[in-house]
């Protein structure tokens, strides 16, 4: 019986399958099942499939497109004959040695319930990625951390760990629970909450996976509108596996802030875990499921009164608080639509301004155009003017060298000396 069953989903990835089907039959260790299930593909990936003659390989494919999470629980309960259980995708690549290195961990480690591993993040091409500011670039760069620290995380913040890079105990996979159907986007996130609730992890700081981020934002967790809206609502059902929190040690072990609420044997888990979520969330939809545990606590009639008792916390209060925390973000829209009522007056009115500066400009330009041809004119005529003084010049030069000539004639007529000359005839 092999220690490890890999478990390879696979939906309409023919050119990439073979690399990702590969890189799990070629790793170091070899003790290990490899059960690929297909959602039934329309390209060529059953084909290729098929074509294995790996005695490792087991083939499933699903009855209807959407059902692979009902499929992954049904092979994990019923088929997987492995000790560990190894999750893999259709378009990423393990490195060799992932599965010797994670077998390793957890065989040094009992009390862990599943090892992860940082990741590379490739393109369509299979090439790293080289832009530092793409999110996949660097999210699976996570360290280690205690479950509790771990479960905070989660709690005020979102995905982080690498789905492909797991290598979890079967037993604590059936333990927590397996994927539920109705999740699609983060289904993996919902699990990893269940398993920390109970086990800690480890993370490996070796990128031991390549992810490939597909272009267009074609992965299942792309920034795609449909993704962003459909997690927003998953996101807010998984914070209801924070109700499982099995003690209000546990709960002070994720948020040191409760700590105020302790109450000794009178303490409310969920309406001191309530309270304190309001206090560390910035989401609406986190601050939603704080308020409901808060409304949950008071509609009882014997937990209202211990709670009264406890805390001096009443309808009234819940009230107020469900009157503080807008969970819809209605006012903030209404904000949003005033700033952009304001910002498009603005726009108009900085519009208006431009048109009566081009106005302006037009007018200057047409008032420039004018005096370039009045300058024109006046340079032309100043060259006509040029030319006539040239002439008379040239004229006064003609005539004051004719008066000379005459003034020198006349003079030498009167001269007394050429007069005395006698007359030799």
């Amino acid at each position: 019986m092999p220690r490890v069953s890999v478990i390879l989903t696979s939906y309409n990835h023919a050119k990439y399958l073979r690399e990702a089907i590969d890189s799990v039959l070629n790793q170091s260790y070899s003790d290990f099942e490899l059960i690929i299930l297909d959602d039934i593909s329309t390209d060529d990936s059953w084909e290729l499939i098929d074509g294995y003659s790996d005695t490792r390989i087991k083939a499933i494919r699903s009855r209807s497109n959407g059902e692979i999470n009902l499929l992954t629980n049904q092979v994990v309960a019923d088929i997987a004959e492995g000790e560990y259980i190894a999750i893999h995708h259709s378009d990423d690549v393990w490195e060799l040695d992932k599965l010797s290195k994670q077998v390793a961990c957890l065989d040094r480690n009992p009390g862990v319930g599943a090892v992860f591993t940082d990741a590379s993040a490739i393109g369509e091409n299979g090439v790293l990625l080289s832009d530092s500011s793409n999110p996949y670039f660097h999210i699976f760069n996570q360290f280690d951390r205690p479950r509790h620290e771990w479960l905070r995380f989660y709690f005020l913040r979102n995905w982080a760990l690498c789905d492909p890079s797991a290598l979890i105990r079967k037993s604590c996979f059936m333990e927590c629970g397996s994927y539920k159907a109705w999740f699609w986007q983060i289904n993996d996130f919902d699990l990893w909450v269940r398993l920390l609730l109970r086990h800690d992890i480890r993370v490996l700081p070796e990128r031991l996976v390549r992810f490939r981020v597909r272009e267009n934002e074609a992965n299942r967790s792309g920034n795609r509108r449909d993704s962003r809206v459909r997690s927003t609502y998953e996101y807010f059902k998984l914070l209801e596996n924070y109700r499982d929190i099995p003690s209000f040690v546990d709960v002070c072990a994720i948020f040191p802030e409760a700590q105020k609420y302790d109450r000794g044997t009178q303490t409310d888990l969920l309406f001191a875990l309530g309270l304190t979520a309001l206090e560390v969330l910035t989401l609406p939809f986190a601050k939603l499921f704080a308020l409901d545990l808060l409304r949950e606590a008071i509609s009882d009639p014997i937990r209202s009164a211990a709670i009264k008792s406890a805390y001096g916390f009443g309808i009234k209060d819940l009230v107020r608080l469900t009157g503080e925390h807008d969970v819809f973000s209605l006012e903030e829209v209404a904000e949003l639509r005033h700033g952009v009522v304001a910002r498009d007056q603005r726009i108009l009115e900085i519009h208006d301004a431009l048109t009566e500066c081009e106005a302006q400009i037009v007018n200057l330009t047409k008032g420039e155009a004018e005096r370039d041809e009045l300058i024109l004119s006046l340079d032309s005529q100043l060259s006509e003017c040029a030319a006539r003084v040239e002439i008379l010049t040239q004229e006064l030069s003609e005539r004051d060298r004719s008066i000379l000539a005459v003034r020198r004639d006349i003079a030498a007529r009167n001269d007394p000396e050429r007069q005395k000359i006698p007359d030799k005839s």
